[in-house]
């Protein structure tokens, strides 16, 4: 009984190297990372505003949304300015009341906005998703999961071909993606949330059409 106990093969708990990561980049200031991302922003500055890696920063945010280290997918590191809507400065024709120049904030978060620009660059392929990697007082960078619907891996692959079919062209421009369906209010259901579906604009034409048919004298 002795020697069964001891050759049993116990089950391994603990974390995985994915858990380590992510808690290395919950607070990057307090880990391991702070002198590294340092070093790395910049490097960043230097380079263009869309640059193709080779692999993840973030191997763990990566895999949680969809990357595969395979054919087919592409990681390109976005950079994005920082900071609300800025207007133009007008010189006359109105009271400095109405010039709307502070408080003015744009209807996109700048992780979308990353999105659509890598996709205007990368015609041909189609985002999946993207995750934060850096910021700085002017700019932020976030890292871009591109998909070639067009590649034969990718049409092989019964986890991502989905990508491949025409309903998901353009999946980026229609808020599809994690932080598109974020900012179109996906993300909450239920009391509070009563008219973000299909769509804000949707419900309210739906709503006014609902009102003309109640009132047939209201025009």
């Amino acid at each position: 009984m002795e020697n069964d106990t001891q050759n049993e093969v116990r089950p391994v708990s603990g974390k995985s190297m994915y858990s380590y990561i992510g808690d290395a980049w919950n607070v990057p200031e307090k880990s391991y990372l702070r002198e590294l991302n340092h070093e790395r922003k910049i490097l960043w500055r230097r380079e263009e505003n869309f640059v193709r890696i080779e692999r993840p920063t973030r191997l763990d945010r990566a895999r949680a949304l969809g990357y595969k280290a395979k054919q087919g997918y592409v990681v390109v590191r976005a950079r994005v300015r920082k900071g609300s809507l800025g207007r133009r400065t007008i010189k006359a024709g109105r009271r400095a009341k109405r010039k709307g120049m502070n408080k003015i904030t744009t209807g996109k978060s700048l992780q979308r906005m990353a999105e659509e620009r890598t996709a205007k660059r990368y015609p041909n392929m189609e985002v999946l998703n993207s995750y934060w990697v850096g910021a700085d007082g002017q700019q932020e960078w976030y890292e871009v999961i591109l998909v070639d619907p067009a590649h034969p891996v990718i049409k092989s692959d019964n986890k991502i071909n989905w990508i491949c079919d025409s309903a998901s062209s353009n999946r980026v421009y229609r808020g599809k993606t994690s932080a598109g369906q974020k900012g179109r209010g996906m993300r909450t259901t239920g009391k509070g949330a009563e008219k973000s579906r299909p769509s804000r604009r949707a419900n309210k034409r739906g709503n006014s059409e609902r009102q003309r048919l109640r009132d047939p004298t209201r025009h």
